[in-house]
């Protein structure tokens, strides 16, 4: 039963980010004909409705002397729904598009950050179960060095040394990645090495099991699924935080981000326009409580794809 919640829980968050990265505008409009530059908190239906209702009136051109035409068009439906769902910012931008631009920023980098840690923590695995001294050697120093290094430090630096049209979320997840490998491999190598290593592997080659099914199942699908998608899980959620972070620096000091382009938006600002809340007591509080219920969100991805593959 468990098994089977968090296994719909893990498909439902993930459809959801799948489909908020599509529905992700490429540009923010605004809509300061509602909100009069302040902000529009949501679930208000009067504001909904002087939405739809509105349209923006403003003197053309004049045709004649002393004659000028003028225009009217209703808003559209779809901005009006999202400006009621979320609310906007002061400036009339619907909340939920922010939300779905954060959501396409960090969906694929995270995703391939949790495959590449998966894939270091199965090679770590594997490589106990074989007889190559040397290898095994070289994967230990790897791991060393790599495991001394401190984290944030190196992205920050990767982060500013990287040319402005090469930066992007990518390279810093895969970094984070490769970063976080030696942790996935020394716990994957433990589990190994409980079972046996290269004895276990020579006690089911004397059952008669080929090699697909000694290294493929028994040691990667029933001992090292639960580890390996655990800390792939674990780097795809610190890769979400990262970016956050990252973005969060970015915003504060009115400086280009280093993990998306200009005209995209994190989920940072959400938290930046929330926090204003609290300092300056502006009516933002509707930008934090979503920002921080998308980071949990992002919480209960990785939760429910660890018991997803510790459950039995």
């Amino acid at each position: 039963m468990s098994r089977r919640i968090s296994f719909f829980l893990a498909i439902f968050c993930f459809a959801s980010l799948f489909w908020a990265s599509y529905k992700a505008p490429k540009f923010l409009t605004l809509g300061s004909v509602i909100s009069e530059y302040k902000y529009v908190q949501p679930f208000d239906s009067e504001k909904q409705d002087e939405c739809l209702s509105s349209g923006d009136d403003s003197s053309s051109s004049s045709m004649g002397f002393g004659s000028s035409t003028k225009k009217s068009s209703a808003k559209d439906p779809e901005f009006c729904s999202s400006m009621y769902w979320m609310g906007t910012d002061r400036k009339g931008i619907p909340l939920v598009d922010y939300a779905t631009q954060g959501a396409k920023v960090i969906l694929f980098p995270s995703l391939i950050a949790g495959i590449v840690t998966c894939i270091f923590g199965i090679m770590g695995g594997l490589l106990r179960c074989v007889q190559l001294p040397f290898l095994d050697s070289m994967i230990q120093i790897f791991a060393e060095i790599v495991g001394a290094l401190p984290r944030m430090v190196v992205i920050l630096v990767c982060a500013l040394v990287l040319p402005r049209d090469m930066r992007g979320l990518l390279p810093l997840a895969l970094l984070w990645a490769i970063l976080s490998a030696p942790t996935a491999m020394d716990e994957a190598g433990a589990v190994t090495s409980r079972l046996g290593g290269a004895r276990f592997v020579e006690a089911l080659r004397a059952h008669g099991f080929g090699a697909f099914r000694i290294y493929l199942y028994h040691i990667v699908a029933l001992n090292l699924r639960p580890v390996v998608v655990r800390q792939g899980a674990e780097v795809m959620m610190q890769v979400v935080f990262l970016e956050v972070a990252l973005s969060y620096l970015a915003v504060v000091e009115s400086q280009p981000s280093f993990t998306h382009a200009d005209n995209i938006n994190s989920w940072a600002e959400l938290l930046k326009m929330g926090y204003s809340a609290v300092v300056v007591d502006e009516p933002s509080l509707h930008a934090l409580i979503i920002g921080l219920g998308l980071i949990a969100f992002v919480v209960v991805k990785a939760t429910s794809i660890t018991n997803m593959a510790r459950a039995r």
